[in-house]
Formats: structure tokens, sequence, C-alpha cells
């Protein structure tokens, strides 16, 4: 599981500081997770093939986190993109994109295919063999999700030298690392757990974008492998926490040690700061295992 921050800073972007989207990749999917002005560019500096994308996830409507979608999708015309792109995001996503591309007499030679939520509680919007995708609900000025992304439980380890010296045929080591005990022509069985070993835990990632402080999340989060949670500000500005329905470091830290995540990556930053170790000077009494989002930076999970 690799996270790439394509964009981490809040309201307006700047020649160094591109708005909300990251890239996720998790057992063969390349996900993009929000896109604000400029995601394409980031994509294209970093390298992204942005034509694996299958699968969009927006967690609200406010510029800063959608306003790059449309000139993503138009650049997938023009190159003639043919498989189908799922977009998933609050009531109204749907009415945004097509619109711009009714006006724009846009040639769509692939299928557009959207999701879109209106839901107060948690809700699974995707699944398949490797990975579910369940909505987080949070608290902003306008109707938000943060989105949660689970791996599956990862296959067994095969014990190649315990299935040699059983005589274990190797068609049948597929089955085996699923779980699956052996059975002889004879009628013996080999218990799965004398072939293999226990798999790696399956990994979690919660994105939880602007929001305010909402205890609620925590049991959605709990235990996950990583946690991005928006800290739009520091404890000096708290006040406007409210006003704004964003959160502060310390507070996003507050949620980490609540819900015993295993990292906690910070930001969505008020552009009013001039250092990002301000951000983590502020979550790391609280939570020690945190870190500051920064544009182009990679996290492997």
């Amino acid at each position: 599981m690799k996270l790439t921050i394509l964009g981490c800073h809040s309201a307006t972007p700047r020649d160094n500081a591109r708005p909300t989207a990251q890239v996720l990749e998790v057992k063969g999917h390349l996900i993009l997770i929000d896109c604000g002005e400029g995601t394409q560019m980031a994509l294209r500096k970093h390298r992204i093939k942005f034509a694996r994308f299958k699968h969009i996830f927006i967690s609200h409507l406010h510029g800063d986190h959608v306003y790059g979608l449309i000139g993503l999708i138009s650049t997938f015309c023009l190159l003639g993109r043919e498989k189908p792109l799922h977009v998933y995001g609050p009531k109204g996503i749907k009415e945004m994109i097509e619109l711009q591309l009714k006006l724009g007499n846009s040639y769509m030679p692939f299928e557009l295919h959207f999701t879109e939520l209106e839901a107060t509680k948690s809700v699974e919007i995707f699944e398949d063999e490797a990975i579910t995708v369940s909505t987080i609900p949070l608290d902003h000025r306008v109707y938000t999700n943060g989105y949660l992304f689970k791996e599956k439980p990862n296959d067994r380890h095969l014990d190649i030298i315990a299935c040699e010296e059983l005589n274990v045929e190797k068609a049948y080591y597929r089955n085996i690392k699923k779980g699956a005990d052996y059975l002889r022509d004879n009628g013996e069985v080999i218990a799965n757990e004398r072939l293999t070993t226990p798999g790696d835990p399956a990994k979690s990632y919660a994105f939880c974008s602007d929001t305010m402080y909402k205890e609620d999340i925590i049991t959605h989060i709990k235990g996950a492998t990583a946690l991005y949670h928006e800290s739009t500000f520091l404890q000096s500005h708290v006040d406007l926490c409210k006003k704004t329905k964003h959160s502060t470091a310390a507070q996003a830290a507050t949620i980490a040690k609540k819900a015993e995540v295993g990292m906690l990556i910070l930001g969505h930053y008020s552009s009013r700061y001039k250092s990002y170790d301000m951000f983590t000077d502020e979550a790391r009494p609280i939570f020690e295992n945190s870190h500051f989002a920064l544009d182009g930076k990679v996290f492997e999970i």
C-alpha cells in the first residue's frame, strides 16, 4: 500500500502549494482521492500513469477538492480513453461534470459512471476480490465523506518445505494458500496449518478530508494502518474551527490516539503558517507517529 500526496493545502492553489489530491496504490488498484486544481499536472510531474485510474473518490464539492476533475476527464477524452471510469462523490457531482461536458460539446469515448452519495451513516460503496471502500461521514460546511480503504485478508504463506516433504501436488498450492486443506487420493486430509503460515496482516487507509473534530468517526477508523486527517489550523487558531468547520493538528492527533491507528498524516494547511514542522510539533506530544504531508511526498503504508 503506497500513498502519493499530489496536493495537501487548503483553499486556493499557489505555485508551490496544490490543493487536495492523493493517489493510493493498493492490491493492483490505482485510486485517485479528491482532485483539486492542477491534479493532472502533478500526476505528470510524478510520472503516475493516470490512464490506470478506474475509480475516483471525491470527498465534497468545494473547489479545492474537485475543480481538477473536469480537466482530467477532458484529457481522458482527448487521449481516446476506452475503459469505463467510476466517480464516487456527493449528490450533485454528476450534474456538475455532465453540464461542463455538455456545454463544451465533449465527445465521450468511454463510459462515465457516477455513484452519488447522500447517506449520513457509513456505507460500503465498493468491493472486489482485493479491497473494500466505505464512507466516513464527516462534519463540514457542505455534505462531506471521508473514505476507508481496506485490504481483504491476505493469502497464507506456503511452507514449500512442508509441501514437498508431504508430496503435495503443485496444482493445489493456490487453494492451499487460500486456506484449503489438502485431500489425498486415498482420502487422507492434511490440515492447512501443516502446509502454511499466517499471511501478512491486511492494511487499511482512512482518508478524512475537511471536517470539524468529530469523535463519531473513531468507530469507523479504529485500528487503521494509516490515517490522513485534515489539520487546517493550529491550536492558537482553534476559534476558527467552529466558523469554518475545520480541525487543528492537536485535534487530528487526538482522533488518531483514540482510534489507535498506526500512523497519522496531517494536511490541508492554512496558508497563514510558514512551517510544516509547526503541525507535527503540535501533534506528536499527543500522538507520536505523526507526519506532515507535502506535495510529492510518498508514504509506504
